[in-house]
């Protein structure tokens, strides 16, 4: 299955809803928006949405992959490599 690098931002944008609470900074991630500092995310979450993540695209992501998913960008690149 593949998915064009827009579809990939706006499932994550789906997945990371629930744990963002301002919605307009949501509204304009790119590949620069980091999780953490940018959308205020906590870890914890974060870890939530990569297993949200697996599901959506049924992929498996190591934990060192998981390390790095820590922008919108570093997501998009692992998510591409995992489904191509």
């Amino acid at each position: 299955m593949s998915f064009t690098d827009k579809e990939i931002i706006d499932n994550l944008k789906t997945i990371i809803k629930p744990y963002v609470n301002d919605k307009e900074r949501l509204e304009n991630i790119n590949p620069d928006t980091e999780f953490i500092k940018d959308l205020e995310i906590n870890s914890a979450n974060l870890v939530d949405v990569i297993l949200d993540v697996e599901d959506k695209f049924d992929i498996r992501i190591e934990n060192d992959e998981m390390e790095k998913m820590l922008s919108v960008g570093a997501s998009l690149e692992i998510i591409q490599s995992k489904i191509t």
